[in-house]
C-alpha cells in the first residue's frame, strides 16, 4: 500500500484582497475624519476668538476669568504629573543602581573566571595534545624515511 504526499499549496481567494483593501480603505476614512474634525475644531476657535472680540467688556472678562481658572487647573494637573515623572524617575535609578550594578558585576566576575578557565585548558590541555601530535607525526615521518622500498 502506497501513499501519496500532496504539498498543498495556500489558496488566495478574492476576500482576501477585498479585507484588505477596505482595511486600507478604512485607515484612510478615519484619517479623513481626524482632518475634519481638528478644522472644525480650529474653525471654532477662530469663531470664538472672533465673538470674544465683538462682545461687551462684561462677557468678555467672565470668559477671561474662566479662562485663568482653567489654566490653573491645567497647571496644578502638570504639576502633579511631573512629581510622578520625577518619582518614577528616581525609582528607575534607583534599580539601575541596586539590581543591575550587582547583575554587571557578577557577570564581569563570571567573564573573568571563564577568561581564566580557558587559559588554563589551553595551558594545560590543548597545547600537551598539539605537542604529542606534533612529535607523533615527527616520529611516524622518521619512520617511514627508515623504511626500505618506500617511495616519498
Amino acid at each position: 500500500m502506497t501513499t501519496t504526499e500532496t504539498n498543498p499549496e495556500p489558496i488566495i481567494t478574492a476576500d482576501v484582497t477585498v479585507s484588505e483593501k477596505s482595511k486600507s480603505q478604512s485607515g484612510k476614512g478615519k484619517l479623513i475624519l481626524i482632518i475634519i474634525g481638528i478644522i472644525l475644531v480650529l474653525a471654532l476657535i477662530v469663531y470664538a476668538i472672533i465673538s470674544l472680540f465683538r462682545a461687551d467688556v462684561e462677557t468678555t472678562s467672565k470668559i477671561r476669568d474662566i479662562f485663568i481658572i482653567f489654566m490653573a487647573l491645567q497647571s496644578l494637573l502638570l504639576g502633579v504629573a511631573l512629581i510622578i515623572l520625577i518619582v518614577q524617575l528616581a525609582t528607575l535609578i534607583n534599580v539601575f543602581k541596586n539590581e543591575i550594578r550587582p547583575i554587571l558585576d557578577t557577570t564581569n566576575e563570571t567573564l573573568n573566571n571563564l577568561k581564566g578557565t580557558t587559559t588554563f585548558i589551553s595551558n594545560n590541555l590543548v597545547e600537551p595534545v598539539i605537542k604529542m601530535n606534533e612529535y607523533s607525526a615527527g616520529v611516524k615521518k622518521f619512520i617511514d624515511l627508515l623504511k626500505p622500498g618506500k617511495k616519498l
